[in-house]
């Protein structure tokens, strides 16, 4: 068994966030061993898993949802799918305008306005 200190080294996360986990559910209670926390291995596996969740862009109530909103039976590539669809039109979506800055800072570079106020109505930066 672990204590909380360890978990949190070995995850490289603060031990703040592993209670943090465990009051909104992410994370099971743990064992308490003279009212101390501890452990089972498991839990590096568990927080591996989050950590690759919050990579991906999920955010912590799509995490809860991963982990415990459906039938037990349900396999994980489900889950991932259910979610996953979803997150990329929403990936699509921010690239598109991503891209739609990046032109019109490019664009910026090649001013000649005279003044800003000319430059607010330039047609080569407005829409």
């Amino acid at each position: 068994m672990l204590t909380i200190g360890q978990v949190a080294r070995q995850a490289g996360i603060r031990t703040s966030t592993l209670r943090y986990y465990e009051e909104i559910g992410l994370l099971a209670a743990p064992a308490r061993v003279s009212g101390q926390r501890r452990y089972d291995e498991g839990i590096l596996r568990r927080l591996a898993l989050i950590k690759l969740a919050q990579r991906a862009g999920l955010t912590i109530a799509e995490i809860h949802t991963l982990l415990h909103d459906f039938p037990d039976e349900t396999l994980p590539a489900e889950r991932w799918r259910t979610l996953a669809e979803p997150k990329l039109a929403e990936v699509q979506h921010l690239m598109q305008h991503l891209q739609d800055m990046q032109r019109l800072l490019e664009q910026t570079l090649e001013c000649e306005c005279r003044s800003m106020d000319e430059c607010g109505s330039c047609a080569v930066i407005s829409d």
